[in-house]
């Protein structure tokens, strides 16, 4: 599916429920099958999120989860420590090129039974479920969170919990946090001291609501259509101003960027902010690199250049983002580099209308480019590719005045 989107004004005013954080959700499902008297409230209707639940609730010998890298970090530490389960871990062919050799030998050290069927590093995996006695371990710091909240979600199930040792730069510490705050809402007992983790043991749970917020990554897109809208009245719930999800930084970022963001019980509201001086910005992203796409548009979309680092965990995305980008966004007229871990925009006060974005697959390269169609008239190339993350996504666009087209080819 193929959409043109446009809109015929830039005075954007609506109230959009924002479906429940991925993150959440798919950690908090892992939670509850390990402690069945959990219950759930507000979970993402993502698919990342329904592929995640029937991984967990089926009891088939090939798992094969698409194009869900979480799924993928956290089914691997699951089964893993499930005695008596043999299954094997699938998924896309991009998914198959993604590594998670980190994450294996992380678990092999643990005592677990791994093995790689194609490739050394990448999925298909074949795990056997062992009874886990090991309780320390050692890894790389600077990789993926998931690859280190898949083994602190499962272990209050280890006999002797677990004792993490992180070595150099820890990335996305938010997420990590994330994670030990949703096991000490159980009464699960953690520590994070320097670069060493703990989890203890629990075999059981009190009985339990968990209601999941609602998700800052995609209302990243909200902020960008009121950076580069004229004027801007948006409410989105449901949101906490103490929220345990990095993306809620999207707060002081955008504020440099002319957005305001006034809280107000669950609802926060997006304004435009009058007069605004813009000038060029420079953000480390370590902690929040899903947001990275969002804002380079919204500087193309304004006209102002912008430097942007801590950006290496997006070449094992759902694609290469900071290539990925460099492509789409040249595309459009921009005059933009990156590295291995970094992406600097040059400001242009021109783009190209009617281009045609890629979107490799990656349901953040659809949403982020969305909101560009209020400067100029742009195509999204798959765009049902949003489904991963944000099933209703055209549908809220709609809600804010645009014109969203089906295109045949």
């Amino acid at each position: 599916m193929n959409l043109l989107l446009q809109t015929t004004h830039s005075n954007l005013n609506a109230k959009i429920a924002v479906t429940g954080s991925k993150s959440e959700t798919n950690r908090l499902l892992l939670l509850k099958a390990l402690f069945p008297n959990i219950t759930l409230a507000n979970t993402s209707n993502s698919d990342d999120s329904e592929v995640m639940q029937m991984a967990l609730s089926g009891n088939e010998e090939v798992v094969d989860i698409h194009h869900a890298g979480t799924a993928m970090r956290f089914l691997t530490a699951y089964f893993a420590v499930k005695e008596g389960r043999e299954v094997v871990l699938t998924g896309s062919s991009r998914m198959q090129e993604r590594p998670v050799k980190i994450l294996v030998e992380a678990l092999r050290q643990l005592g677990a039974d791994i093995s790689f069927l194609k490739e050394e590093g990448y999925p298909p995996i074949k795990i056997k479920g062992q009874k886990i006695t090991n309780s320390k371990v050692t890894m790389a710091a600077n990789v993926s969170s998931q690859y280190i909240s898949a083994l602190l979600l499962v272990a209050p199930k280890l006999e002797n919990g677990i004792e993490l040792t992180l070595e150099g730069e820890i990335t996305s510490i938010p997420y990590i946090k994330m994670t030990l705050a949703l096991l000490n809402d159980l009464d699960i007992q953690t520590s994070f001291e320097g670069n060493v983790i703990k989890v203890l043991p629990k075999q059981d749970v009190e009985s339990k609501v968990m209601t999941v917020e609602s998700d800052w990554s995609s209302a990243s897109y909200f902020f960008s259509l009121a950076a580069l809208s004229d004027e801007a009245n948006i409410s989105l719930t449901s949101y906490k101003q103490s929220s345990l999800q990095g993306d809620s930084a999207l707060v002081s970022i955008y504020k440099e960027m002319g957005v305001e963001t006034q809280f107000n019980g669950d609802t926060i509201t997006l304004t435009k902010t009058k007069k605004f001086n813009y000038q060029d910005v420079t953000f480390d992203l370590n902690n929040t690199p899903d947001i990275a796409q969002t804002i380079v548009v919204t500087c193309l979309g304004l006209g102002i250049g912008c430097h942007l680092t801590g950006l290496h965990t997006l070449k094992i995305k759902e694609t290469d983002r900071l290539e990925a980008l460099r492509i789409e966004l040249s595309k459009l007229g921009a005059n933009i580099s990156v590295t291995n871990d970094s992406l600097t925009l040059v400001a242009t006060s021109e783009i190209n209308s009617n281009v045609k974005i890629g979107t490799y697959n990656d349901h953040r390269m659809a949403m982020a480019f969305a909101p560009l169609a209020l400067k100029v008239p742009i195509i999204i190339e798959n765009a049902d590719v949003v489904s991963k993350s944000y099933p209703d996504f055209w549908d809220d666009m709609g809600k804010l005045g645009y014109k969203v087209s089906d295109l045949v080819g």
